[in-house]
């Protein structure tokens, strides 16, 4: 109880940095814990759209368990019993998840039937069937002619039900009797066909096996199957399938690993059961793909998070630096008199742990808030009001969160540990050499981080790192983690470098500026050159976190950014739609030989026909007996058929200018062709044929792709009808400038252009795969036939696609194809992947822009408290109040201001060094348009004005303490505890 009482009075005492600290504890195991529960309620999406993409199959989690005989094995009856009941009762309860459906079918061998009557049913007829027992049946169907089987054989003669399809295809009726040879030598048994059915539902995961393979069964009760088949007549058994369903929607990421070595260990149990027993379909492949994509978006997650949760440790050591720093002359007291040091390393153990329990309680509440966000961003600080992702609290992240709060509990008791096994003395002589060089500065870990981080950066520049696999494969982003982790190792390194500079620049500085500088900035460099080293862990928080703040956000913006201009690069307008065109065919001549008339063999181009009679042109007619290519009728040899060419009639293009929604539409053909330049063939090229005017008005574009605006160079096309724009490197390559003629054979006829401008890009063209040629549209159909062009839309603010394709349809204008940019960057938005990075990056910079506040209040605060006995000597000493404000502003200047200054800088440099590697990941095709950083404004503003608000606090706390200064009760004997 008296350690209690005493933890109770110290955490009181020290309730502002206790509170501090608790806070940074929450902040972590929020952070920490989120991440576990987004991944999960990914998964959650992912196993969805799974489930949904393989709806025209059998389910995900389809499960398919098969004894088959083997030669002349039979299955023994009782292992059968005991091997159904393991199926039918243990497999669902290890699985642990409900089924939709569970099929059992029995079966023995097959044969082919014969009538019990021939007068009554036609003998010639081939009947290949097998009798099964299908387990509830009558569940699962409608009977459409006569009744249900029995469930035993009337007067010897065993009652079956056939699919209405087996009617048919077997010549069979209702109430016909056949007889079913059996290997046993026991006499054929007698089946008769009581009914038919029909499914209620085709769809049913019931029918797994697929209805076309009921077509030959001969469904009969379960049991006759078991009772009289397989007991009485001792008959063997060919087949036994168990089929489930299951249903995987509710699977958590936890429940991956021991529900595949359930499935994994099935074989094994079922073999020892029943000989010949084995699992033929099984979900563990999709468990894998589950398992695979889980661990690769925790694992990118986490490594996004690093930095961000390193910090907030970082801030968690700091003010228990802070704390103990206050409270040490205390503990050295206490050892001095005989506290020990178990005791007083309990008092800070225990006072970890309930501030731990407490942010256990807490922490969780605010990551589920934490991985709701990330599940609704669409963007760096975008969170959109959609279908959240279903986030819940599960095993997993509370084994996370108990992690973190370990870890920051062992950041705070380990330097306690220290600090207990010192005695007053000792105290004493580690103050007299407070101005010792911390660990790091004494053996040059800053520097050896920063040539870390140049090997990182040497890595990615010869595309090593970014070779390995990322974890993170979509069309549209790819994020190596590496890209995260390095650039945070440099802004720490850079930091630490700096803080090892700063002191020398102050001795420098002070130096020069001795005889003439006022005394509050000598006073203020003067302190600071002295105890430079107690300003670090503040200056090192402020690098750190506006510095990742600063990277964060650029990389968001940039990936963002780059990712939707590619996608808008690669369909080049908002919609492109592709008209239904009629086409007709050319009659053209046959060779001069073909015969006149009669009804010969089809031969000329297939050559397929047989011999006819009379007289035949080699174009129509029919034999059965083949004839050999070429082969005409008898009358004359077959006739060549010509390849055929098709007239295309243009469907009504000013439709499209009058759709809903509809800004502006644009021809635009899009097709290949055979490029000569100067008399010789240099390959295929991509030909883009549009209309100038329209295509500038719903194109999309970027200026600064071009070397001028892009409209000029469409100006340019204009002027020649015969004029075209080629890409820069294919001119460089051809030595070909303007005015030089090249010919491209569109629809087989080949046309001659101008070259007009050279441009390195183009809308939808990708120069390095193949070269572009911009055309007149109008020109290359008088000069080549008229071929399906497609009609690009640009598109009202919030228009949908649906009345578009509606308004067509009433037009009675069929549409081969639409393609809408706008859904696929939905769609992309809504990858859990890209929604997580932006998310905790989302997240990452509003933390850092929370610890860098918070922890520049507190340490200012307590800076300041500590520092009142300072500030009544000098009072006393005759520095005005003023000079002493003066002082301690620029003390603050020069420390928190150059460290904000430094963080950004820091920040925008690492940005510019490593974010160009993001392209190096993607294709060729992706890297169009190319890439670039960006800096968002909006995000400078913000931190700008966290800056402004930190800076003011700082002041304000600083006037706050010089107005309640008292000279006469600051100097005094002794010293503060």
């Amino acid at each position: 109880m008296q350690m209690l009482r005493f933890l109770y009075r110290k955490m009181w005492n020290t309730r502002w940095l206790t509170l501090s600290t608790l806070l940074g504890l929450v902040m972590a195991v929020a952070f920490t814990t989120s991440i576990p529960m987004y991944a999960d309620g990914s998964l959650k999406r992912v196993v969805a759209k799974s489930l949904q993409e393989k709806s025209s199959g059998l389910p995900a989690g389809s499960l398919l368990i098969r004894y088959q005989a083997a030669g002349s094995d039979r299955a023994d009856l009782d292992s059968l019993r005991q091997v159904d009941a393991y199926i039918k009762n243990d497999i669902p309860n290890n699985i642990g998840f409900p089924y939709d459906a569970f099929a059992r079918t029995y079966s023995i061998r097959g044969a082919q039937l014969s009538p019990e009557d021939p007068k009554k049913v036609d003998p010639s007829k081939r009947r290949q069937m097998t009798l099964a027992s299908l387990e509830k049946l009558e569940d699962h169907i409608e009977l459409t002619n006569g009744t249900m089987f029995a469930a035993s054989p009337q007067n010897g003669v065993i009652e079956a039900v056939v699919l209405d399809e087996a009617l048919y295809r077997n010549d069979i009726h209702i109430g016909d009797v056949f007889l079913y040879p059996v290997p046993t030598g026991q006499a054929p048994l007698k089946v008769k066909i009581v009914g038919s059915f029909k499914p209620k539902s085709d769809t049913d995961a019931y029918w797994y096996q697929g209805l076309e393979g009921l077509v030959g069964t001969m469904a009969v009760s379960l049991s006759v199957m078991e009772g009289t088949l397989l007991k009485e007549k001792n008959i063997p058994l060919q087949l036994a399938n168990w089929y489930y369903a299951f249903n995987l929607k509710d699977i958590k990421t936890s429940q991956l690993g021991p529900l595949e070595a359930k499935l994994n260990r099935l074989d094994i149990n079922l073999y020892q059961t029943l000989k010949n027993t084995k699992v033929d379909i099984s979900f563990v492949s999709i468990l894998n793909d589950f398992k695979r994509e889980s661990v690769q978006l925790q694992i990118m997650l986490f490594t996004l998070a690093a930095p961000m949760i390193a910090m907030v440790f970082f801030y968690i050591v700091m003010n228990a630096r802070q704390s103990l720093d206050r409270q040490r002359s205390v503990i050295a007291v206490l050892r001095s008199r005989g506290g020990s040091t178990r005791q007083i390393i309990g008092v800070y153990l225990l006072e970890g742990l309930l501030l731990g329990i407490v942010a256990l309680l807490v922490g969780p509440l605010l990551g589920w808030l934490m991985a709701k966000s990330i599940g609704s961003s669409n963007g760096f600080l975008q969170f959109v009001d959609r279908k959240a992702v279903p986030v819940g609290f599960t095993r997993e992240s509370l084994l996370y969160g108990i992690a973190a709060v370990a870890v920051a509990i062992a950041a705070t008791v380990v330097p306690a540990v220290g600090f207990a096994r010192a005695s007053i003395v000792s105290y004493k002589q580690q103050l007299a050499r407070s101005d010792r060089a911390p660990v790091w500065q004494r053996w040059f870990l800053d520097v050896a981080l920063l040539g870390l981080v140049a090997y990182g950066y040497y890595l990615f520049d010869q595309r090593h790192l970014l070779s390995v696999e990322t974890g993170l494969t979509t069309d549209q982003l790819q994020v190596h983690p590496l890209l995260f982790f390095v650039p945070a190792l440099s802004i720490f390194a850079l930091g630490l470098f700096f803080l090892r500079v700063f002191p020398w620049l102050l001795r420098l500085f002070g130096w020069l500026g001795r005889k003439f500088l006022p005394v509050p900035l000598y006073l203020t460099l003067a302190q600071l050159s002295r105890s430079a080293k107690s300003y670090y862990p503040l200056m090192l928080l402020l690098v750190l976190t506006l510095g990742l703040g600063v990277y964060n956000s650029s990389a968001a913006r940039t990936i963002d950014l780059n990712s939707t201009e590619r996608t808008l690069y690669r369909y080049g307008s908002d919609v492109i739609v592709q008209a239904v065109w009629e086409g007709f065919s050319d009659d053209l001549p046959t060779d001069p030989n073909a015969g006149q008339s009669g009804q010969g063999g089809q031969g000329g181009q297939s050559g397929g026909g047989g011999q006819g009679s009379g007289q035949g042109s080699g174009q129509t007619g029919g034999g059965q007996n083949g004839g050999a290519p070429g082969q005409g009728g008898a009358g004359g040899p077959g006739g060549v058929q010509q390849p055929a060419k098709i007239r295309y009639v243009e469907p009504p293009f000013a439709v499209f200018r009058e759709l809903p929604g509809v800004s502006n539409a644009a021809r635009v053909l899009r097709t290949n062709g055979n490029v000569v330049v100067s008399g010789k063939s240099v390959g295929e090229g991509s030909v883009l044929g549009i209309d100038n005017v329209d295509f500038a008005k719903v194109a999309w574009w970027r200026d600064d792709l071009f070397p001028a605006h892009p409209y000029r160079y469409l100006n340019l096309l204009g002027s020649y009808e015969q004029a075209a724009i080629v890409p820069t490197g294919f001119a460089k390559k051809y030595q070909l400038k303007e005015g030089d003629l090249v010919t491209i054979s569109i629809a087989q006829t080949p046309v001659e252009f101008v070259i007009v401008g050279m441009l390195p890009y183009w809308p939808s063209q990708y120069p390095d795969q193949k070269p572009f040629f911009v055309v007149n549209l109008d020109y290359v159909y008088d000069q080549a036939p008229i071929v399906p062009y497609e009609v690009w839309l640009k598109m009202k603010e919030g228009a949908k696609v649906a009345p578009l394709l509606e308004a067509l349809q009433a037009k009675n204008i069929g549409v081969a194809s639409v393609k809408d940019v706008r859904n696929e960057l939905i769609t992309q938005g809504k990858h859990p992947a890209r929604g997580g990075v932006f998310g905790i990056l989302s997240l990452g910079f509003l933390v850092s822009v929370a610890v860098s506040l918070i922890g520049y209040m507190l340490y200012w605060f307590f800076n300041l408290s500590s520092r009142v006995v300072q500030f009544g000597v000098l009072r006393a000493m005759g520095l005005s109040r003023k000079g002493l404000t003066g002082m301690l502003l620029l003390e603050q200047i020069f420390t928190a201001g150059l460290s904000i200054a430094l963080g950004i800088g820091i920040g925008k440099l690492t940005s510019y060094l490593f974010l160009p590697f993001l392209q190096t990941s993607e294709n060729v095709q992706t890297e169009v348009p190319p890439f670039r950083v960006v800096f968002n404004a909006r995000d400078t503003s913000q931190l700008y004005v966290v800056v402004a608000v930190m800076m003011g606090i700082g002041a304000a706390l600083l006037f706050l303490h010089i107005r309640r200064l008292r000279v006469h009760q600051a100097v005094k004997l002794g010293e503060e505890k």
